[in-house]
Parts: C-alpha cells; structure tokens; sequence
C-alpha cells in the first residue's frame, strides 16, 4: 500500500515509525514532514492545510490511504475533500471535526447528550463576560471558542488574569477569530488522563491510557504548552475508571453525534479531569495526541495500519472479533526537549548533536518534532537542526516507571542543542499511584 501521513510534528514521526512496521506499507510519504520523518518516509513540501495540493498529490501518486495528523486540515474538511473523490483517508469529516474546532459546539453537545463536564457559560460579546467574571470570581477557565494550536485556555487563578485573558481573546485578537466567542468555566481539580480511542462510528477500540504534561516547567508550574511530556500507561486510570469513561463520556458523544446527523471516523481523544465526583470532560481533540501518541505507539505490537484501514472502511468489528490490540506490558515515558524561549519567542536553526548515540541506545527511540536537515557547509555531511518550539520528542521503555524514566532521560544527556530546555519531572506522578488500565 501507498501511505501518505499528514503533518510535521512529533505525532506525525511516531505515525510514520509504526506504519513503517507494517507488512501492509510498501511506500509512505509524509507532507511536509521533518528532519527526522525523512529517514522513513519520502517528505513532500506540501502544507498540511494546503487541502487542493494533497488532493492532487493523492489522486496523482494514487496513494491508498491518507493519514491525518494536525486538526487544521480536519476542521478544514479534507476528509469530505477525498471522499468527493473516493480517496480512502483515515479521519472525521468537517462536521465531527467541531468537536475540536469549536469549543462552543462540543460544550453545547456535551450538555445536550448528558456528558459530565465543568459547568460553562458562553459570551460572544467582552464586557458581558468581564461582568459575568466580576460576578462569578476566581479561579475560572478562560477559552477561546476556535483553534489556537492548544493556547487558547487559559486558567486564571483570579479575577485579574480572567479578565486580561478575555481581553487578550477577544478584544487584541490574540488568537484572530479563534476568539470572536469565549467560554468561562468552572476550575476542576484532580488528576488529568488522555483517553484516545479509534472509532468508525460504531464500534470503538480504546488504545492505552496515558498522562499528558501542559505546563512549561517542573511541578505544573508556568504557562501551558502543546505538552512537555507523556506517558502511557496511566496508573491513575483503574479498569473500572476506563469503562466508566468510555461508557460516560466516549459512547456518549459518537452517539449524539450521530443523533445530529454527523458520523464520526477516526480518532477521538478525550482530555479528562479525574474529579472527586467522577470523571469530566476538559476537553475533545479530533486527532491523536502531541506528546501522547509518543508514548502510546511504542507499546503497541498490534498493527497500526490494519486498524486504521478498518476504521476507514468501517470495519471495526473485525478488529474488535480478534480481540482488539495487543499491548506491551512496559511503561513508556516520552520526554520533550523544547527550544529556549519556548512557548514564548525562540530562534530557530540551533544544531543539534548527539543524536547518532542515542540511535544505538537500546528501548529508546527519539521523535522528531520541529527539525530540518540541512548541509553543513564546511563538511558537506548532512546536520539536523531545530526548526520550532517543540524539537524532539525523547521516548524510552522500562519494565517498570522508574525503568522508563531512566532509560529517557539517559538518552537525553546525550542530546544538546543551544537553550535546549525539558522537564526533568516527567513520570513522576506516576511513581506513586495504583495499577494501571493498559
């Protein structure tokens, strides 16, 4: 088969190493992909949001099936694009791809269907929500309704920064139209998990738990990220928790969708908060998670491409009569090197080395997520550089937590770039909590 996976981050590297695995891949591209996709896959300089281009290179490279890592495409409605076409692509069409697109509307279906989540109110106009601020207090999260490439929620500790952050939204236009509407919610507490499952509008095949990390530093502390760090399993989400949420809050909303009218294909990730009256809903994405699916892929001994061609074709059952997808017992931790300045302003083209030694090491693979291969100049050898926040993601595996994070952050010693700068406290929570649901 001919693959062509969508993207250039990290998700999109993990995508292309575990298709690669696959008996069924003869040839992958990756559009635009990164320095290290490159090892592994032909890159085509094609925009993932550039949907009239990939439609013409899918139809003239006849590529099998397309793989879709970012949101943007999604919500731009590629999905409706290929299948005008009769291109077999693996993910939801514009209509589902709201559940990520707008906040608005998966709080709205959310309510509608009964699927617990913090309590919200929605403005489209500033000064009715710096009232409803005044009135309601702190602390409360601030989001911008649309896409913001995970920067649009913030959480205000008080009534001031609840106030600038609906200032910065919707009246500097921090995020553009993104922000035209806000949504104020109440502040949960507890224990965050990811929850991905892929579905093809019936059944659902759950991949294992995993624990994101959003803040920039140590112990939760600082702005939020696009994720620092993974890993998978969580231990905080028992069994009996598991089937709680996929009965509550995954079946929940594909069967409401499609009450509306709107099938849902493909990934659907849910960020929980593990309250002390149950889990809730944070937050929806239409697309596997950036750093999660680092984490989770290395654990997988099941055929990833099989699985998702069976979603594409509708076919889920299949997988499921088999007895699902088989999973390595190991922990994985995955671990982010971000560029200095990251998530604020950063340059980029810092050279990275150390690289070449990690690829020796054994249970630890490193995910490219924003580096470019370029010439060096004086030797005319290929070096790679970074090319954006978030520059690799460093993964190990380790019979236990521990091991896993050991592995990972060995590998990271080895790795320098200038102003590199990661979490050191990755995996820990997970050092202290139960057993895990895999």
């Amino acid at each position: 088969m001919r693959i062509l996976v969508i993207g250039s981050g990290g998700r999109e590297h993990a995508l292309v190493w575990k298709i690669a695995q696959s008996k069924l891949a003869d040839k992958i591209f990756c559009a635009p992909g990164n320095g290290g996709i490159s090892k592994q896959a032909e890159c085509i300089d094609i925009k993932a949001e550039d949907i009239a281009h990939l439609l013409e290179f899918a139809k003239r490279e006849k590529i099998d099936l397309t793989v879709v890592g970012p949101e943007a495409p999604l919500a731009g409605g590629i999905v409706d694009e290929f299948n005008n076409y009769k291109l077999r692509i693996f993910g939801p069409n514009g209509k589902a791809a709201q559940l990520e697109a707008s906040k608005v509307f998966a709080k709205e279906l959310m309510a509608k269907y009964s699927v617990p989540t913090a309590g919200f109110k929605i403005f489209d106009n500033a000064d009715e929500a710096q009232k409803y601020i005044e009135l309601k207090g702190a602390p409360c999260v601030v989001k911008a309704d649309g896409l913001a490439q995970g920067k649009g929620v913030i959480v205000a500790k008080t009534t001031d920064e609840a106030r600038q952050a609906v200032s910065s939204i919707m009246q500097e236009k921090v995020f553009g139209d993104a922000g035209r509407k806000v949504i104020i919610e109440d502040c949960l507490f507890g224990e965050e998990a990811s929850i991905i499952v892929l579905t093809d509008s019936h059944e659902v095949i759950p991949l294992a738990s995993s624990q994101d990390h959003k803040r920039v530093f140590d112990n939760d502390f600082g702005p939020n990220t696009g994720g620092m760090g993974a890993y998978s399993p969580a231990p905080v989400v028992t069994e009996g928790l598991f089937r709680k949420i996929l009965d509550d809050v995954i079946r929940r909303i594909i069967d409401g969708l499609a009450k509306e009218g709107i099938g849902y294909n493909g990934v659907l990730y849910a960020g929980i908060m593990l309250t002390e009256e149950g889990p809730k809903v944070l937050e929806f994405n239409v697309r596997f998670g950036d750093p999660e699916t680092q984490a989770i892929l290395p654990r997988l001994k099941s055929d990833l491409l099989e699985v998702m061609l069976a979603a594409s074709e509708e076919k889920l059952n299949r997988v499921k009569k088999t007895g699902g997808l088989n999973w390595d017992a190991r922990t994985c931790v995955c671990v982010v090197c971000a560029s200095g300045g990251y998530p604020g302003e950063y340059e980029k083209g810092k050279e990275i080395l150390g690289l070449e030694e990690v690829e020796k090491m054994q249970d630890v693979v490193v995910f490219h997520a924003a580096t470019r291969e370029l010439t060096n100049p004086r030797t005319q050898e290929p070096k790679i550089v970074t090319n954006g926040g978030r520059v690799l993601g460093v993964t190990g595996l380790g019979n236990t937590i521990k091991e896993a994070i050991e592995h990972t952050y060995q590998a990271i010693e080895r790795i320098h770039f200038e102003g590199m700068h990661y979490r050191r406290d990755i995996g820990q929570k997970a050092l202290f909590q139960g057993r895990p649901c895999s």
